[in-house]
């Protein structure tokens, strides 16, 4: 899998965990299934230095909650996710991502996971072959334990655009 950075002096030998409020998942080593995403969020999202890299890793992934490709994963991850919006509406408003993952965090629902992999949705135009019609899903794995993450090394250097 492949995880995008800013490109830095020295180069990575781990990946940088994302501790950001509007995290997907929270705090994570977060990489990405195919390249292309990739190198999409360092040209979209890794501007500062005005380059990115992208450094690919093997990941152990027997013991993640593997939303994407795995249905007794995703039913149990879409009811944790209806739980919680339930419980966080009685407060009135829409929950932001920190109070999801705060929830999550307090009641230890991700802990016996290594990692998560899930899809969000792409505005990536390329991924839309028919008008309105996204044919390709954009993965991503929130890493919690780091021992599942080896051979991390650079596999691509990109200029923004």
């Amino acid at each position: 899998m492949f995880h995008t950075q800013e490109r830095r002096d020295v180069r990575l030998t781990k990946a940088v965990e994302c501790s950001r409020d509007n995290a997907w998942l929270g705090t994570a080593w977060y990489f990405w299934y195919h390249e292309d995403d990739a190198i999409s969020w360092g040209n979209k999202s890794k501007k500062r230095t005005g380059y990115y890299e992208i450094y690919e890793a093997d990941i152990n992934r027997e013991n993640i909650l593997d939303t994407v490709f795995n249905e007794e994963s995703y039913l149990f991850w879409l009811k944790q996710i209806e739980k919680v919006k339930k419980i966080l509406l009685m407060a009135g408003e829409k929950p932001t991502l920190k109070e999801l993952n705060e929830y999550f965090k307090r009641k230890d629902i991700w802990t016996r996971f290594s990692g998560v992999m899930f899809q969000d949705i792409s505005f990536n135009a390329d991924y839309f072959i028919i008008k309105y019609f996204q044919y390709k899903k954009r993965i991503q794995l929130a890493v919690y334990d780091y021992s599942i993450v080896s051979n991390f090394n650079l596999h691509f250097e990109g200029k923004c655009t």
